[in-house]
């Protein structure tokens, strides 16, 4: 099953159980085109020229860390630029070249330490759908605001803001004020 179909596979959550499940968040993973960029690439005779991020994307990343969060990047390119984006904010988990992010999904797992319901995800078309079904039972899910439609039907939270213009920093907020109002609470 996959998150592509017509209509949403997640049962609605109670505010409660959002908390709760952002409380067990230790690891935030990101596509990178489309969510962590605009979906746009330049190209130059000898490839892939450029890409634009956003640094109020990276904040998230430190913000995140900050909380105890650790983020990850999967992306299916093969991307030099990718990579140099992860080593500037000291990502240690980026999965570059993943044609299949459901299958690659027990690696991150077994990489990181973690389970699928402490896993949030954050992803734009259907090339993600896989592994956010994998991770909807338990973890969180996000999309860019201009993800594709179905992607947005099958999230637990939709950013206000488009991919590479801070979707990544609005989910990572959204999360952190979750376990704020989590450990309010108890």
């Amino acid at each position: 099953m996959t998150i592509d179909d017509e209509h949403s596979l997640l049962p609605p959550l109670t505010d409660a159980e959002v908390m709760v499940r952002a409380a067990r968040i230790k690891l935030v993973a990101t596509d990178v085109d489309g969510v962590l960029t605009d979906a746009g690439v330049y190209y130059s005779d000898s490839g892939e020229a450029m890409k634009r991020f956003s640094l109020r994307d990276g904040m998230g990343v430190e913000r995140l860390r900050n909380d105890g969060i650790e983020t990850a990047f999967m992306t299916r390119e093969n991307s030099p630029i990718v990579a140099r984006r992860a080593e500037k904010l000291k990502i240690r988990l980026c999965y570059l070249g993943i044609r299949d992010k459901a299958e690659a999904l027990p690696t991150l797992l077994a990489e990181a330490g973690v389970t699928a319901g402490e896993v949030a995800y954050i992803g734009d078309d259907v090339n993600d759908s896989g592994i956010m079904a994998h991770i909807a039972p338990a973890g969180l899910l996000a999309a860019p605001a201009d993800a594709f439609a179905p992607v947005l039907r099958n999230v637990h939270y939709r950013c206000a803001q488009p991919g590479g213009h801070g979707a990544f920093r609005d989910f990572a907020e959204w999360i952190l004020g979750l376990r704020k109002r989590m450990r309010r609470s108890t």
